[in-house]
């Protein structure tokens, strides 16, 4: 399961991804769909990084997985 990490501003989103696991990032980008979905019926407009942005640094992070794991074989 993902952690809550309290020092938000000195830890980037793209060094919390890199602890997930596969799964707990493919979770938190469901997550993410779910919740931009919830504001955007709401009307609220997302502030600092938006759903596509997640979704960008998601898959960057799967596709450097992915490559990870061809090298290493």
């Amino acid at each position: 399961m993902a952690q809550f990490l309290p020092q938000l501003d000195d830890y980037p989103l793209e060094e919390q991804l890199k602890t997930l696991g596969d799964e707990e990032l493919l979770d938190f980008w469901e997550e993410s769909q779910f919740l931009n979905k919830y504001l955007e019926d709401e009307g609220h407009k997302p502030k600092g990084l938006s759903n596509t942005n997640y979704e960008k640094l998601i898959v960057q992070e799967l596709q450097i997985r992915t490559c990870m794991r061809y090298l290493i074989k």
